[in-house]
């Protein structure tokens, strides 16, 4: 609750009732932008395929469809739109494209949220410390995407062990799961008869390949942070340019968006501004390649994430000192 409360006090009540509100056109703007984006770079791959110029386009594309999660986790929050149901719809959609469930990504983001680095409760971080190695496996892909399949697969067979899905919550995940497989089922049904490789090529293999462009900014958000119950200790944000920060839907602003989660996207810097002067501790910010170095640092001569105090910050700019690292074994 002092953490709760702590929060109240960055920001004015009524300044604070100006800031949740929410824009249908804001929000159409931004989707439509990205989507327009990806069926543009869709375009260019047609038209470039077979050549060396697919290459890079590819790589672009991959990455447009990546980065719609950013989407579907601010639909999830309801703030994307200020009508309701345009939250849910495009946040299914996206959610079908992307293999990961709306309902089960919004319970699971839920916990997250609640319970923000609790090793035991928070949705997002129940799994086991991070060595070098599962943290490579995860940060390029083949360990992410595998727990990706495996869960919806058992989550269409029924078995739900989650602790952080509740009972009465379990037949909603199943349910969604069955509808995903059928919907994946009936696009290779169609494939097939179609002798068609569009949706590996336009969809899956772009999905697949890049996911490690958006493991840059998942991972940044949290690791190597105290996990005390403190918004400005836990969470980081991360220093980018505005174009990153469109693809993101702000979500760079990380400490902003997990101080106040019902604050539409794109006032997230003016709040992250007010937060910064308002607060008595700077916010944690880095870059992504500047963390990705201190990570491989951290993880160094056999170290594991279970070798770091949970209630320190061990990966911080170097500039502002960090966490020593412990000596080899």
């Amino acid at each position: 609750m002092d953490a709760v409360f702590s929060r109240r006090k960055l920001i004015e009540p009524a300044r604070l009732r100006d800031l949740n509100q929410r824009s249908d056109l804001r929000g159409a703007l931004q989707l439509g932008s990205h989507l327009a984006a990806i069926l543009l770079s869709g375009l260019a791959l047609a038209a470039t395929w077979g050549t060396v110029w697919a290459i890079p386009v590819f790589f672009v594309h991959g990455v447009l469809i990546n980065f719609l999660y950013a989407g579907q986790h601010e639909l999830s929050h309801a703030t994307v739109f200020r009508t309701k149901w345009p939250n849910e719809l495009f946040g299914r959609l996206i959610g079908f494209a992307l293999l990961y469930p709306r309902d089960f990504d919004k319970i699971q983001h839920w916990a997250h949220h609640q319970h923000t680095q609790n090793w035991e409760k928070d949705g997002e971080l129940v799994r086991e410390p991070y060595t070098l190695t599962s943290y490579l496996l995860w940060f390029w892909g083949p360990t992410y995407w595998l727990s990706r399949v495996r869960r919806l697969f058992r989550f269409a067979a029924g078995v739900v062990t989650e602790p952080y899905v509740r009972p009465d919550e379990h037949a909603t995940v199943i349910r969604e799961a069955r509808l995903h497989l059928l919907g994946y089922g009936l696009i290779a049904a169609v494939s097939v008869a179609a002798q068609s490789w569009a949706a590996v090529i336009y969809w899956l293999a772009p999905l697949i390949l890049t996911k490690f462009v958006h493991q840059m900014q998942n991972t940044i958000e949290h690791l190597g942070l105290s996990h005390e119950d403190d918004i400005l200790e836990n969470t980081r944000s991360t220093r980018t340019n505005a174009v990153m920060r469109w693809l993101c839907w702000q979500m760079p602003y990380h400490t902003a968006h997990h101080a106040f989660p019902s604050v539409p996207f794109w006032k997230l810097k003016d709040l992250d501004a007010e937060i910064a002067q308002a607060s008595a501790k700077p916010v944690h910010r880095m870059g992504w390649i500047e963390f990705q170095i201190e990570v491989l640092r951290a993880f160094a001569n056999g170290r594991s994430e279970a070798d770091y105090p949970q209630n320190e910050v061990w990966i911080a700019p170097r500039a502002d000192g960090r966490w020593e690292r412990l000596p080899a074994a």
